[in-house]
């Protein structure tokens, strides 16, 4: 899906919502458990009920490779099931590829042809030739980590040398390679306060932002710091839509989360004059 394409499902619908598929068979409600494929079963609960409100779904490769063959294959159908009902909607497949070029290359096959994702998120410590194959790819995106959510961010991605942070060094290099246009980047809603400087650096591209909900993200603080003329913000949520019921009324649930989100970012993509 072409960046463009993405915009006007946005101004459509209103709302720059992802999806974050974590499924987790300890957390989904118990009457499914019985199904013969319970993560696609709970999956596409899931998707029927959220669609409208949403603009794109991140499947959590570790919660599917965790299963094993069955895992994969849960995957594979639900790649399948958005490809082929809801192709309107942007995939991410999240799995934090990274390393040298003719592995990177297969990762990048694996994602964008096998299972025809329109996106995967990429580690950037290998450098360049961790990360070009994914760009060669017409209509592909590598989504690449620049400023992660978790307490451990602290330890490398705000490391200081010539008065650049590590993370800004990855966003500076990462403009300097082959088909760069088609880079997205990983920044955390817990860091909502570094995306005025990442703009600075990176003021067309798309940012997924991750963190909002339960890791206690602001949608407002992201909205307002990180959204350029085109939006430009993928915002996730995962668990706080995923598991807002253990009852047989989940998606219902679920849905009722996805749209008091997207109302919001009704509201924030309004003050931007986007729609």
């Amino acid at each position: 899906m072409t960046t463009e394409k993405l915009v006007d499902q946005i101004k459509k619908k209103k709302s720059f919502l992802c999806v974050g598929l974590d499924i987790d068979l300890d957390k989904i409600p118990p009457h499914l458990k019985d199904e013969e494929d319970p993560i696609f079963s709970f999956a596409k609960a899931i998707i029927d009920a959220t669609h409208k409100f949403v603009v794109a779904y991140k499947p959590n490769l570790a919660f599917f490779e965790s299963y094993g063959v069955e895992g994969w294959q849960a995957f594979r159908r639900i790649m399948d099931y958005l490809n082929t009902h809801f192709s309107d909607h942007f995939t991410i497949a999240d799995a934090k590829r990274g390393d040298i070029g003719n592995t990177a290359n297969r990762y990048a096959k694996a994602f964008f042809e096998t299972y025809n994702a329109d996106s995967v998120t990429v580690a950037p410590y290998m450098g360049k030739d961790a990360v070009e194959p994914f760009l060669t790819f017409e209509g592909k995106h590598a989504i690449l980590l620049a400023l992660t959510s978790n307490p451990g961010a602290f330890d490398f991605q705000y490391t200081k040398e010539n008065n650049d942070t590590l993370f800004q060094k990855v966003l500076k290099t990462s403009l300097t390679w082959n088909n760069a246009e088609r880079l997205m980047y990983v920044v955390g809603a817990t860091k909502a306060d570094a995306l005025t400087s990442i703009r600075e650096i990176v003021p067309n591209s798309f940012l997924l932002v991750p963190g909002v909900g339960a890791q206690g993200g602001s949608l407002s603080e992201v909205a307002r710091a990180g959204m350029n003329s085109q939006c430009g913000l993928l915002v996730n949520s995962s668990r706080g839509i995923l598991y807002s019921s253990k009852g047989t009324d989940f998606a219902e649930a679920a849905a009722k989360e996805a749209s008091q989100l997207q109302k919001e970012m009704a509201v924030y993509l309004e003050e931007k004059g986007i729609i």
